[in-house]
């Protein structure tokens, strides 16, 4: 069974939720989901993968999260060429320049990002939300 990463960093659980629910997308799309915090897990995990998701609220001045989640981004675009990632992450302010500014540099090393664009909720998912996220993860199944 084909296994896909949702690799997140999540301060107050709302990106923690939007990971579960790409999670849930890509098991009723037939895959196997591993929903994982990025303090649990290395990039090299991702290294052989052909897609995976990653997860990151929007932090400061509308960037990733510095500590942890930019560093693993970091290493990530080394080996991004030719995969199909999904990104999404929650904001509580802005307009979520730091997903189109996320997406630019997954492009710029050559990913394909699912969708076109970042998945963004305001704060905690709503079901619209929660509905595009379950679609990124079949089509990541897929």
């Amino acid at each position: 069974m084909k296994e896909v990463y949702v690799v997140y960093w999540s301060g107050t659980g709302n990106t923690a939720a939007m990971a579960e629910a790409v999670g849930e997308g890509i098991a009723a799309g037939g895959a196997a989901a591993k929903v994982i915090s990025v303090s649990d897990v290395t990039p090299s995990a991702l290294k052989d993968a052909e897609c995976f998701a990653l997860g990151c609220p929007s932090m400061g001045a509308e960037q990733l999260e510095e500590s942890e989640m930019e560093p693993f981004v970091a290493e990530v675009e080394k080996f991004a060429s030719g995969r199909k990632i999904g990104l999404f992450g929650s904001y509580g302010w802005g307009d979520g320049e730091w997903m189109r500014e996320w997406t630019s540099r997954m492009e710029r090393a050559g990913a394909e990002i699912i969708g076109g664009e970042g998945i963004i909720a305001n704060d905690a998912p709503d079901e619209e939300a929660l509905d595009a996220l379950k679609k990124l993860g079949m089509e990541l199944a897929g």
